[in-house]
């Protein structure tokens, strides 16, 4: 008798191939890191660039044909040290007034970032109260309802009004406190955090681009170049209203693109960014402001108009010469009174939305610490140019041109100067700075060209404008990108095809400009 065998078990699945990990994709680094890169890439070139400098005249001008070379006197050591204390310098650096050395324990000048290092924090601690309040995030819900279908419009006024500030008091640094009003507005109207970006930086640098009065840099390069702030207005002003237009042209269509598709975004949305776009969709109004709300509000619009106010250079912008005596008026503030303002103004908010001391404190000392990281991207930005004037390598950056942008012809050589000047931009994002450094060489090189000098300056401005739209090593874009939470590389992809059709169109003004002197 054949005893039947037990069945076999089923023989085991086999197994699935394993699945290759996902692959990890390529995070650009923050602002800090790209900093940092730029940091070390400067120190190292100081290397190899020689150090040297011009004879100063009485003005402290270099003088055209007096570049010697100077070895730097620095030590490994001490160039080292300047690489360590970049950071340090960049926040309270002191410019020595004989040896034009920067460093934290000399005599002269403040020539690091501080003023604006505390300002970022104090608007920090007042937007963060001003929203506490739920007074800014009701009053924007009810704004977006009313303009959820003319969101064009509301870019095109906001872009207006800082290219204006920017051609006529050199509006930049200063919009770095609007960026918690903006940003939650455009993206309750739908659009994306790029076009909160794009509205304030390029709003506001087409203006300096095209700066037609600006004391910083049409004032400082035209006094640098011997001719009158009113040389050239004519160019200047026809280029500002047609670049304004086609700038603000191009952030609207983009907006556009966006709100109609939200997956053609270049950035992205975040967690809860979202939340704001839904609000458009709403048909029914969101609840009323009350009593207090409106209280808020009308402070809040008081504060940035006067904070507009208190440094714009009134007499020189209204009467066009640089050297005019100030207005009774004019209070001629900058950083350091316009951080103690936001700070009183923080104060004032809280006290009027009845928050208690416990938590207005607690409320001012958040704020503050949320915008840290602007703060600090705002300090690197502005130790990479102490490295450069330590090392006494800016004048040699200066005197390579020399020969490079004399004796061509008229529209080659407008075209030509503002070519050269966009590396130099790069290395000196200091408009006035550069203005200083570069005019008493460039203005006179247009003599031997047969162009007027109010062109050198219109192409030296535009260069710098144009650089200072897209370089991290400008506190406005660095410190703009961190507030709007926005990565380097998204706004490049964003703003690179602009940045070559604003290039063609600044060539052919200057151009145009250099043949009809």
């Amino acid at each position: 008798m054949t005893v039947p065998r037990a069945p076999e078990p089923p023989a085991p699945p086999a197994a699935a191939p394993a699945e290759p990990p996902p692959a990890k994709r390529f995070t650009f680094p923050s602002a800090v890191t790209v900093l940092a890169v730029v940091t070390l890439a400067v120190w190292l070139l100081a290397f190899v660039i020689p150090a040297g400098t011009y004879t100063r005249n009485g003005h402290g001008a270099p003088v055209q044909g007096t570049y010697h070379r100077a070895p730097s006197a620095q030590t490994f050591p001490e160039r080292l040290n300047d690489l360590f204390l970049s950071p340090v310098n960049g926040l309270y650096g002191i410019k020595d007034a004989r040896t034009g050395q920067v460093g934290p324990g000399l005599s002269g000048e403040l020539y690091g970032s501080a003023g604006v290092f505390l300002f970022v924090l104090a608007i920090g601690a007042f937007i963060t109260v001003v929203f506490a309040t739920g007074a800014l995030d009701r009053g924007i819900g009810r704004l977006a309802h009313r303009l959820r279908d003319r969101g064009a419009l509301l870019i095109t006024g906001v872009m207006a009004v800082f290219s204006l500030l920017g051609t006529v008091e050199g509006f930049a640094e200063e919009t770095l406190g609007f960026y918690g009003l903006i940003v939650p507005l455009m993206l309750a109207l739908g659009f994306d955090r790029l076009v909160a970006t794009g509205t304030i930086i390029l709003g506001a640098g087409i203006g300096v681009l095209c700066s037609t009065v600006n004391p910083f840099a049409t004032g400082v390069a035209s006094s640098a170049a011997e001719i009158s702030l009113g040389d050239g207005i004519a160019l200047r002003v026809a280029m500002w209203l047609v670049l304004t237009t086609v700038t603000i042209a191009y952030v609207v269509r983009y907006a556009r693109r966006v709100r109609r598709n939200p997956d053609r975004s270049l950035c992205g949305f975040l967690p809860g960014d979202r939340e704001h776009a839904r609000t458009t969709a709403d048909a029914a109004a969101p609840p009323g402001l009350t009593g207090l709300h409106k209280t808020v509000l009308v402070t809040v619009a008081l504060v940035f108009a006067f904070m507009i106010f208190s440094v714009i250079p009134w007499a020189g912008a209204l009467t066009g010469n640089t050297a005019a005596p100030p207005y009774g008026f004019e209070l001629d503030w900058s950083f350091p009174q316009l951080a103690a303002l936001f700070l009183v103004a923080a104060v004032l908010v809280g006290i009027i939305a009845r928050m208690g001391e416990q938590r207005l404190s607690a409320t001012i000392v958040q704020g503050a610490a949320d915008f840290i990281a602007p703060a600090l991207v705002i300090v690197l930005a502005r130790g990479v140019t102490v490295i450069m004037n330590n090392s006494k390598i800016t004048d040699t950056v200066l005197h390579s041109i020399e020969g490079v942008v004399s004796g061509t012809p008229s529209a080659a050589f407008g075209i030509m100067v503002f070519l050269v000047n966009l590396p130099l931009a790069f290395l000196i994002p200091s408009t006035s700075g550069h203005a200083t450094l570069a005019m008493p060489i460039l203005a006179p090189l247009a003599d031997f060209a047969g162009v007027s000098r109010a062109v050198v300056v219109t192409a030296w401005q535009a260069a710098s404008g144009w650089m200072n739209l897209w370089v991290p090593t400008t506190a406005v874009i660095m410190g703009g990108i961190s507030l709007a939470k926005v990565g380097y590389d998204r706004y490049l992809r964003f703003v690179w095809p602009l940045l070559a059709l604003l290039a063609v169109l600044v060539c052919g003004f200057v151009a145009l400009g250099a043949v009809l002197g």
